[in-house]
């Protein structure tokens, strides 16, 4: 569920090259997911791991997760 959800944002990733040769990478919709990198690749390794720490503290903080499309991530309270 969470490898789905972070392999579509990283899908629906925005890249951009920044003034100082680095990259950039934003998801839409999700907000504060950024990261940045020496090289494309770089950048999309550290985009997934901001994903999965973002995932995480929503999940800690009781936060909703945006869908994207069919990619969901629900937590169910422990009983």
């Amino acid at each position: 569920m969470i490898s789905h959800y972070v392999a579509t944002a990283l899908e629906r990733a925005h890249y951009r090259l920044v003034d100082d040769g680095t990259f950039a990478a934003t998801v839409r919709g999700l907000r504060g997911v950024i990261a940045t990198g020496s090289t494309l690749e770089a950048c999309r390794r550290e985009l997934a791991e901001v994903l999965e720490e973002w995932i995480l503290v929503r999940v800690a903080r009781g936060l909703a997760i945006p869908p994207l499309g069919k990619a969901v991530v629900k937590v169910r309270r422990a009983s």
